[in-house]
């Protein structure tokens, strides 16, 4: 059985989809979850409390680790929760953590996820770390203002980064659990190419068929909204990626392809696949 952690969110709902559709049998866990995906067994838990976990962990052979929301801004304990996830008798891990965890060393933003890299690699199981870079699906933050005035408006128009589609994410999270030739190596996530903010507002208008206006934020007004949905650490951390990437931010990753055997879906195929949110 394999526990998937986050099994409602961008990545973890479709780690579901796909392990249920291999026939595994999946325990889907989150603070929020209502009736269980097709084919799952919901188990509701909040990951700052490991205790409530425990349930969802009995017969688990290997899990899914989603640290999200309070965990990031300091809740809970990463060392602790990596302990009752092991004495629980889970074999493998396989932890969703960020490229900016080793890319932004000092950035407090991902401070936790260095805590939890460090948590998983000193216990007793097998692992793989995920570092994806920025998410395609970020950009579902342009919904109500692409549907009420036809506009996009996001900071630093022009800098690009190589996004990722959260179902390549998934797929490589999924390859991970059920095979073991993946234990112990970590993979760096991007897309196949950089694009820019500028660009990511032409995909979607070209995926609804409409032609999309551009608004260029400043960072004060980025930093205003994106502190409305994430802890300030993270927002602040988030805009120093976007506005001033490094080398390694830049870079696109072959991980995706080795593992998966084909190139990573573009920009463009993500907002053509999601371009009913938008309408």
């Amino acid at each position: 059985m394999i526990v998937v952690t986050g099994a409602t969110g961008t990545v973890g709902r479709t780690v579901v989809r796909l392990l249920t559709g291999a026939g595994e049998k999946v325990t889907a866990v989150s603070r929020h979850i209502g009736d269980a995906p097709a084919g799952a067994v919901a188990v509701r838990a909040d990951l700052a409390d490991a205790e409530s976990l425990r349930p969802a962990l009995d017969g688990a052979e290997a899990l899914f680790l989603c640290p999200a929301g309070d965990l990031l801004a300091g809740a809970g304990s990463p060392k602790g929760l990596v302990g009752t996830i092991e004495a629980a008798g889970v074999r493998r891990v396989v932890l969703l953590s960020s490229q900016a965890s080793v890319t932004r060393p000092r950035a407090l933003s991902h401070a936790r996820l260095r805590e939890f890299e460090h948590a998983v690699r000193d216990s007793g199981l097998r692992w793989t770390i995920l570092r994806p870079g920025g998410f395609a699906s970020n950009t579902y933050a342009h919904i109500a203002s692409v549907r009420a005035d036809r506009t996009v408006a996001a900071p630093f128009g022009d800098v690009g980064l190589p996004l990722v589609d959260p179902a390549d994410i998934a797929e490589v999270a999924v390859a991970a659990l059920q095979d073991e030739r993946h234990d112990g190596r970590t993979y760096v996530l991007t897309g196949p190419a950089a694009v820019t903010p500028r660009e990511q507002a032409a995909a979607i208008g070209s995926a609804i068929g409409v032609g999309l206006g551009f608004t260029e934020l400043t960072r004060e007004q980025a930093m205003a909204r994106l502190s409305q949905v994430m802890p300030e650490p993270v927002a602040d951390g988030t805009l120093d990626i976007m506005g001033a990437p490094t080398d390694e931010e830049l870079a696109i990753s072959p991980h995706v392809e080795e593992v998966l055997g084909r190139a990573p879906r573009s920009y463009a195929e993500w907002a053509v696949r999601n371009a009913a949110a938008f309408r």
